[in-house]
């Protein structure tokens, strides 16, 4: 995992608190990082944190923010969740369209250290936001009460709970657009089952969503089979299965249930395809114009049977 370069279309801009603030850029034109790391090591750890907030906030007009992302110390293992800042600031950041939770790279953390918690507060203190991204997973917890605005729900875990999973498919998000789900592997955290995500499925409180990516999973045939006659598909313009452990069953499934040619693209990047496979939905889909990556074919290395591994087939990102 890296930090994020670009976010809800803006160039990153880290904060630095030594910076003159004239030669800050316009507030609107970037995603502003903030990652304390930069304050001399010997003052307090949390007086450094609240310093370097505070000169952000002194420094930056923040009625033209539009974007924030949060890394370190606010993420990680001994995370303190940034809600409490960013909500007693609620009345200045009127701008804020646009959240990145949890932006470690693996230098920092790894993703499945990441606590999280709830987004509820935030959620409710900015009704004006369009873009959420967290990374992590631990302690994660979406309201099902959901957002009216929320436009693009994005979710990069190794192991998303699977209360968490089945709290944003029952969630009311009318106006969501996009969501990406990195569901992540039992042993560390995940666990996500078909059952969980069965409201999403059907399109249940999500009317305009036309980009879904259910990534990152041990079972990804299965939400491959479920998607086959899944309702919400009809509506789809793009559909992720990418970063798991998807075989020559799920794809057949996929292509014995409801036609897909509608779509425009087609993401399976990191799979487990034999080549045939591969060849066949390339030839269905592609002349009806669906853009079908099959990039990062893995290869199945037969598992250890005395650890009880039936497979030797791994998702892309766990911790």
């Amino acid at each position: 995992m890296h930090h994020v370069e670009q976010f809800y279309g803006l160039p990153t801009f880290t904060f630095s608190p030594y910076v003159n603030p004239v030669d800050l850029p316009d507030p609107g034109s970037v995603a502003w990082r903030l990652q304390c790391e930069e304050l001399p090591r010997e003052t307090d750890y949390w007086a450094r944190v609240d310093a370097y907030w505070a000169r952000f906030t002194e420094s930056v007009e923040l009625e033209k923010v539009r974007a924030l992302i949060f890394g370190h110390p606010w993420y990680g293992a001994d995370g303190g969740l940034p809600n409490d800042a960013l909500i007693g600031l609620r009345s200045r950041l009127t701008g804020l369209e646009a959240l990145f939770l949890g932006d470690l790279e693996d230098e920092e953390a790894m993703i499945s250290t990441i606590y999280l918690g709830t987004v509820a507060p935030v959620l409710e203190a900015f009704p004006g936001l369009r873009e959420l991204a967290v990374r992590g997973g631990e302690g994660f917890d979406f309201p099902v009460t959901g957002h009216q605005g929320l436009r693009a729900l994005r979710v990069e875990s190794g192991g998303l709970p699977p209360e968490a999973a089945a709290q944003i498919a029952a969630s009311d998000l009318p106006s969501l657009e996009r969501l990406d789900l990195w569901l992540g592997d039992d042993d560390y955290g995940g666990g996500t089952t078909v059952e969980h995500l069965a409201p999403l499925l059907t399109g249940e409180g999500k009317p305009a969503l036309r980009h879904l990516g259910l990534q990152n999973s041990p079972i990804q045939d299965e939400l491959a089979a479920a998607l086959a006659s899944a309702p919400v598909v009809a509506r789809l313009t793009s559909l992720s299965l990418s970063m798991g452990t998807l075989t020559d069953e799920g794809v057949e499934a996929l292509l014995q249930g409801q036609p897909l040619t509608h779509l425009r693209e087609l993401d399976l990047s990191h799979h487990f395809l034999s080549h045939a496979m591969m060849l066949r939905i390339w030839t269905e889909l592609e002349p009806a114009g669906v853009r079908v990556n099959l990039t990062a074919r893995q290869e199945d290395d037969g598992g250890n049977p005395e650890w009880g591994q039936e497979h030797g087939r791994y998702i892309a990102v766990a911790e």
